[in-house]
């Protein structure tokens, strides 16, 4: 790449205009006066003898020269003409170091300078990893970051290299460097050093090797934490690699980094990354929290950082280290720009919450997917159950509506009533349509991200048309069965009032609410997706908080229960627990959300509302028939059936829909492989539509 030139005189400051030009022409001879040539010239001619700021912004700006957009053209041989701009410099300022040893000396001192004032250790065991505060103590650490201004750390490696590459883009650029250029630079800084100095590789290597250690000491005592145990029964406390970790690294330190120290040093990380994948395997039978996912996270990373210290230490010297050296700083680069993130850091560790939530309300959700003709009509009975006891419901709540009661204490009435209509259809083994999309979609995005894409497809292919008819099934039972109840209901009213449970113009006024483009049915329909899903969220936390806690077995286990049921009645209000308590999280929730939009809006000044959909058909009903046989037929009636169709077709779309995002997105799916399952999906339903709306004949 470099070509031999005659030696130049040296260049000191102040030198005339003439000289300069000289200077251009040798190092540039197809291009003669360019300014990277130029600026180079004076930035070697102004290098700082003292002053450590004074030298870190020399190197600032020398950075700065290298990251030029403007290729130094003429300057490559012509083997490169496409070289990228920052090594066409790179290249510029190793021959002019090269060739200039009055140059080569200056810059040499002020890299060994720099290094030997500066430490990396917090740079190679900090920067890029969890600061072990805990998820919540990181969040509120990175806001106070954010918000407050930071003290200058000079001394920090670590505070130079976001200095010196501002932008999180710099780390690709870091990474096109080539290696070669690089190890004939360092070659060139690193000779002549004399003690106390010492070579700038030296001093790296052993921040490299610092850095190893106290990487070692936080991870085995993260891997050695009571619920990290707990979760991997099969590892016993002696055999943990976590407890190996340490005195291996020890041994890396004393021995210098050998290959034999290095090699065995791998082996224990790899049983350190085991251990971990069992943890995680765990999760779901001993449940999962934010600060466990955390650290769970915090030790993979800084096992991947040990892994590419490793890597930088074992690799040969020249080209080969500097490969691996680049790929390490490119890393620490994207690391850095993300340590202040606080997406990234909510991203990361919610993923496998998010994951194993989804999965407990998909588990939920199977108890609403018929297979066979018997369980689509035990759904559609189960169904009827919770049409009939929702028509109960929306007497209940117009009926409330008449009542002179403060805003609080109506939306604690409206509270209680959802509420305990959704516990009686829990305990009578009811079922209510609008749950299940929320349930259903956490299984299908299970689903999706288990084994094998063929295999996934195959099961998927199978699965959706059941989820389809079991949804359709569920609709049918509930409205069916609403109808008759609600009349039944205001007949029974009238009879023991001698009036409908609505007058006239109660009931215009639901019929006016339910228009489908005169009112906010569309947006309130919409919100009600939104708080369906999110009931199901909390049903799944619920369950995966009550399982990491331990509460089944807390109550199997309890004194007084067993003294007073007994040890087989203490395991059976266990199981009881443990098989309901999703359910009662996810129906107390829903009944609260339900209610708190109205109260909330009359609170702001908000028109707020919500939209469900069998509660809506109950109300309309109990409307229909105090507007009398006549008024059914009308338009506006007509078009309040059609807002209830719409509020069908949002309420299920959208929990459908937000469910299976959060699944795809906890899983990691592909959107090309949901693509795919579309296009499948819609031509079978051509195909075969008989098989997405009724169960097989046998």
């Amino acid at each position: 790449m470099s070509r031999p030139l005659p030696q130049p005189a040296p260049v000191r400051e102040g030198r005339s205009s003439r000289e300069v030009d000289a200077f251009c022409v040798q190092f540039a001879p197809r291009a003669p006066g360019h300014p990277a040539v130029r600026d180079l010239q004076k930035l070697l001619a102004d290098i700082p003898e003292e002053g450590l700021e004074a030298r870190l912004e020399w190197v600032e700006r020398c950075v700065d020269w290298l990251r030029d957009p403007k290729p130094a053209l003429g300057l490559m041989e012509p083997a490169e003409p496409e070289a990228p701009a920052g090594v066409t410099r790179l290249a510029l300022l190793v021959r002019v170091l090269e060739t200039r040893a009055s140059a080569r000396e200056p810059v040499a001192a002020l890299v060994r300078e720099v290094m030997g004032a500066t430490s990396g250790l917090k740079l190679f065991s900090q920067v890029g990893l969890p600061a072990g505060l805990g998820f919540f103590g990181e969040v509120f650490d990175r806001l106070a970051h954010r918000l407050l201004p930071s003290p200058p750390e000079n001394h920090q490696l670590s505070e130079l290299l976001p200095r010196l590459f501002p932008q999180p883009a710099d780390a690709a650029w870091v990474e096109a460097l080539p290696p070669a250029l690089l190890a004939r630079l360092s070659t060139l800084l690193g000779g002549g050093a004399r003690p106390p100095a010492r070579e700038p590789e030296a001093v790296v290597r052993a921040d490299l090797v610092d850095a190893l250690g106290l990487l070692a000491v936080q991870t085995a005592a993260l891997g050695l934490t009571e619920d990290v145990r707990d979760r991997c029964p099969e590892v016993s406390f002696r055999a943990s690699p976590f407890l190996k970790l340490r005195r291996v690294c020890e041994g890396v330190q004393a021995r210098d980094a050998e290959p034999d120290s290095l090699r065995e040093l791998r082996d224990v990380m790899e049983e350190c990354r085991q251990v971990v994948a069992i943890v995680s395997s765990h999760l779901e039978q001993y449940g999962v929290s934010v600060d466990l996912v955390y650290r769970l996270e915090r030790i993979r990373r800084s096992l991947e950082r040990m892994e590419a210290i490793a890597r930088v230490l074992g690799a040969d010297p020249g080209m080969p280290r500097w490969r691996e050296g680049l790929a390490l700083v490119a890393d620490l680069l994207r690391r850095a720009h993300a340590d202040h993130s606080m997406r990234s850091l909510v991203a990361g560790n919610a993923r496998l919450l998010a994951r194993k939530v989804i999965e407990r309300a998909g588990h939920s959700g199977e108890h609403y997917i018929s297979t066979t003709r018997a369980e689509y009509h035990r759904l559609v009975h189960s169904a009827a159950g919770g049409g009939l006891i929702t028509a109960f419901t929306a007497g209940i709540k117009l009926y409330s509506a008449t009542l002179a009661l403060a805003p609080f204490f109506y939306g604690l009435s409206l509270a209680g009533t959802y509420v305990a209509s959704f516990l009686m259809m829990q305990v009578t083994g009811s079922t209510l349509a609008t749950k299940q999309p929320s349930m259903t979609a956490a299984t299908l995005g299970s689903s999706i991200g288990q084994g094998s894409s063929n295999g996934r497809l195959s099961h998927l292919m199978e699965l959706i048309p059941r989820i389809t008819r079991s949804q359709l099934a569920t609709a049918v039972g509930n409205m069916g069965t609403v109808l008759p109840a609600a009349v039944g209901l205001s007949m029974a009213f009238a009879w023991w009032k001698g009036h409908p449970l609505l007058n006239q113009a109660q009931a215009h006024y639901v019929v006016d609410a339910l228009h489908p483009w005169r009112s906010g049915t569309i947006v309130y329909a919409a919100l009600t997706g939104v708080l369906l899903w999110l009931s199901s969220l909390v049903a799944g936390w619920l369950e995966n908080w009550a399982v990491y806690r331990r509460l089944p077995e807390a109550l199997a286990y309890h004194r007084g229960l067993r003294r007073v049921l007994g040890d087989s009645g203490a395991k059976r209000l266990a199981d009881v627990f443990s098989n309901n308590i999703a359910g009662l999280g996810g129906n107390v929730s829903i009944g609260v959300l339900l209610a708190l939009p109205p109260i909330v809006g009359a609170f702001f000044g908000l028109p707020l509302d919500v939209r469900h959909v069998t509660l809506s058909f109950g109300q309309l009903c109990l409307a229909g028939y105090a507007l009398g046989p006549d008024a059914i037929l009308r338009p506006d009636f007509l078009a309040a059936l059609v807002g209830i169709g719409i509020t069908l077709a949002i309420n299920f779309g959208v929990s459908f829909s937000l469910a299976l995002g959060v699944a795809l997105r906890a899983r990691d799916v592909p959107l090309a492989e949901v693509m795919r399952l579309v296009r499948l999906m819609s031509a079978r339903f051509l195909r075969e539509p008989r098989l997405f709306l009724l169960p097989p004949r046998t």
